[in-house]
């Protein structure tokens, strides 16, 4: 399966992207069972972690139906790294037309950070599969109503930044598509368990989203 078919499929069952950033190597397997099991299928590792390529390899090869990447991906030689160890996902926290370009063409899928209309515009042009709107905190559901209003029909956008279970209706209502969850999430050294169990309340509180 391409990629972005696996994007697809999994976005559609659970439009949550884990952010692990801070993961070891050493966590990544008890981790990475933890968000299967509650669901996730859509997982990303900050390459300002340590040794994130080795833990995006070990994640890719022990769950190859799950869509795994890297997240604060800033060059495209580091699109090219995260490619050799079996990463499918590349997010960045801002816009690079050469970053976008260089994973595409890599069959990779794209989710670059925007901020502003403009920068929204660009990254779809450069052919990003749909965009992180970052930081959300600096930006409201008000700000993501009035982008969609004017951005293509059906292109995705997932705020990422200060998601809370607590704050996801406000956002869907908005039209968030999905959502990039990070320290609320996972943070270093947070057991497999407690991932789990937050895990699965995030899981809850985007389904209760949907049917507010």
């Amino acid at each position: 399966m391409k990629p972005i078919q696996k994007f697809a499929l999994q976005f559609q069952a659970l439009p949550l992207v884990a952010i692990l950033r801070g993961l070891s190597p050493q966590e990544a397997p008890a981790i990475g069972s933890a968000l299967t099991q509650a669901g996730f299928g859509l997982i990303e590792v900050p390459l300002n972690s340590p040794q994130p390529l080795q833990s995006i390899a070990l994640l890719a090869q022990a769950h190859p139906g799950v869509l795994v990447g890297a997240g604060t991906v800033l060059t495209t030689a580091q699109v090219r790294e995260v490619h050799a160890a079996g990463g499918q996902l590349i997010v960045s926290p801002n816009f690079d037309g050469d970053v976008v370009r260089e994973a595409v063409g890599l069959g990779m899928v794209c989710l670059p950070g925007i901020a502003t209309p403009t920068e929204a515009f660009a990254a779809l042009v450069a052919g990003a599969h749909g965009l992180k709107l970052f930081p959300a905190e600096a930006a409201s559901p008000a700000v993501l109503k009035a982008m969609l209003a004017v951005l293509p029909a059906g292109t995705l956008v997932v705020p990422v930044g200060g998601i809370t279970p607590g704050n996801m209706a406000a956002w869907r209502a908005a039209g968030a598509h999905g959502f990039g969850l990070g320290s609320a999430l996972y943070r270093s050294g947070k057991s497999a368990e407690a991932v789990r169990q937050d895990a699965a309340t995030f899981v809850a509180a985007y389904h209760g989203a949907l049917l507010a």
